[in-house]
């Protein structure tokens, strides 16, 4: 099968195969950057599985045999190193039939990737330089972008490594970040390169690219991973890149090759492109739907447009995402008092606020009442005990730092203080089912972390703990949850990139409140439709496991 028939066979597995991140960065796609394609992205590693092993692009009988090239580079590195031009060569172990990965088309050959380049040698900067670091690579393209120029005052002591036009850079450190670049034009200031890289300059008319592809390729990454060395920063050697097994076709060959992976990786980006327009088009209709909901002024309006979503509902959420923004939806129209009808009968929540010394405004919803969110209970602060005192840890008091925030009831914590450390004033224990909340660090850029607490904790300084009344506790979480941008735009941030919930704006915040048993019809149809919003998510996660699957398949199917 033709590659070009293999791509548009199965074309719908290709562009509908998506993995779900929680990170974000180039290769997502949407707004919000949670998808990677990867059915998009096992195309592009398959081109160049199929490139290297000679299955992409026709053998011509007629073609110079990669021996003869060989030979070529061979004599014209001696005469490099001869005319002291270049260093000799490495010595490095042979390459053995063991370290070839498969079996070659004819006119083919196996070599070591030190056999078929060469680098500049090194030089400490005397003049203003243009400096590759990996921040200079454009790692999806292959390409430099413009390098900065630095003096020679200001330059890292890793700049040592000279290149030029036609240079291959690849770098040795954590090498799956795939940051290799082919230097495809002159560069001014003279160009020096990090000790990171490893540096090829291919010989007798080799193109680049295709080493750069070839680099770039599964079976490189194969023998990559099955050499380096550390977890969190694996890395190689140079050593170890230069005996990478390489296959070498012919010369004519390798330009039809590089010119027709050139060409799908152009036809992958268009894919890429139309997907994610595609996704980001649904992404934006998905936000305007749900934004009508929440806007609804009356009974009529909200049940014209919840009947609108209804209509659309398989094809509105079919993404992780999609399907997160209906549940916020629900959340608010909750809040709102959207989601159940009130009913006059019931207990006014200003009551029930009362018994406790409460006191609250009536609201325009029918015995609900509107309070100060710190009005609702005592506040609690929290510290971190002293750490070099081990007299303090290591107890059964469960200590609940931000970190422990992501469930929404808290039932343990990953540090545990004893009974000495609370006689430390600043630290109080918070009685169970009280709203635990982050009010300081980083993450408070993008999200407000609540919960409420199954059993008595301590918390750390960057978090403040609510006692309210236990029956409206659950409620409040259900609130607060729904509030949760509201109260993330409320939040301070310094030049310093601090963030901090300031407690005036916290505390003053108001809470609409339902009475008692309208609280309770809310949080069970809340509950309920939670629960159809994670079934429906289950269900996605399982059909795009399984087209991630019949891609990887396809791929196997392909090489083999």
């Amino acid at each position: 099968m033709s590659v070009q028939k293999l791509i548009t066979d199965h074309l719908d597995l290709w562009t509908s195969a998506v993995t779900h991140k929680n990170g974000s960065g180039r290769n997502a796609s949407g707004k919000n950057g949670k998808i990677e394609l990867t059915g998009i992205k096992k195309l592009r590693e398959l081109i160049l599985e199929l490139a290297v092993r000679g299955k992409l692009v026709e053998q011509d009988p007629s073609d110079e045999p990669a021996s003869v090239l060989l030979e070529r580079v061979a004599e014209e590195k001696a005469r490099l190193v001869k005319d002291g031009k270049i260093k000799k060569p490495r010595k490095l172990h042979p390459l053995t039939d063991a370290n070839k990965p498969f079996s070659l088309p004819e006119r083919w050959e196996w070599t070591q990737i030190e056999a078929v380049g060469h680098d500049w040698g090194q030089k400490e900067p005397d003049r203003v330089f243009s400096y590759i670091d990996v921040s200079s690579i454009d790692n999806i393209k292959g390409i430099i972008d413009q390098p900065e120029a630095v003096s020679p005052s200001n330059a890292p002591s890793r700049a040592r490594k000279k290149v030029r036009q036609n240079t291959v850079v690849y770098s040795t450190v954590r090498p799956y970040l795939k940051n290799i670049a082919v230097i495809d034009k002159k560069i001014e200031p003279e160009p020096i390169a990090s000790t990171a890289f490893a540096i090829v300059s291919p010989l007798s008319g080799i193109p680049a690219k295709y080493l750069l592809h070839y680099l770039r390729s599964p079976v490189f990454v194969r023998y990559v991973e099955s050499v380096q060395t550390g977890i969190a920063y694996p890395a190689i050697n140079d050593k170890q890149f230069f005996s990478g097994a390489l296959p070498v076709p012919p010369l004519q060959e390798q330009h039809r090759i590089v010119e027709k992976v050139d060409e799908l990786m152009a036809l992958c980006d268009r894919l890429e492109q139309q997907v994610g327009d595609q996704l980001e088009a649904h992404e934006a209709l998905v936000d305007t739907l749900l934004d009508a909901l929440t806007r609804s002024t009356d009974a009529a309006e909200l049940a014209e447009n919840w009947a609108r979503v209804a209509e659309h509902f398989d094809t509105l959420f079919t993404t992780e995402d999609s399907i997160e923004k209906l549940k916020q939806t629900i959340l608010q129209l909750a809040v709102m008092g959207r989601l159940v009808e009130q009913n006059s009968n019931d207990e006014p929540a200003i009551h029930f606020l009362n018994r406790y010394g409460i006191e609250g405004k009536p609201y325009f919803l029918s015995g609900w009442t509107e309070v100060a969110l710190g009005n609702l209970g005592e506040i609690i602060g929290g510290s971190t005990p002293t750490k070099s005192n081990a007299a303090f840890w290591e107890g059964d008091i469960p200590w609940v730092s931000p970190k422990d925030m992501k469930l929404p009831v808290i039932q343990d914590s990953q540090n545990k203080v004893t009974e000495k450390a609370l006689q430390q004033k600043t630290l109080k224990k918070v009685p169970k089912n009280s709203l635990l909340m982050v009010v300081r660090g980083m993450i408070l850029a993008h999200s407000f972390p609540v919960a409420i607490n199954g059993l008595e904790v301590t918390i750390n300084q960057d978090m403040k703990a609510l006692v309210p009344p236990k029956e409206i506790s659950p409620y409040l979480l259900l609130y607060l949850q729904a509030e949760k941008q509201k109260l993330v735009g409320l939040v301070d941030r310094s030049s310093h990139g601090t963030c901090k919930l300031v407690s005036e704006k916290l505390w003053s915040h108001v809470v609409y409140l339902p009475p008692i048993e309208e609280q309770a019809r809310i949080i069970e149809t809340v509950d309920e439709l939670m629960a159809l919003c994670d079934r429906l998510k289950a269900r996605l996660s399982e059909a795009g496991e399984t087209r991630a699957q019949m891609a990887e398949t396809v791929v196997e199917r392909a090489v083999n």
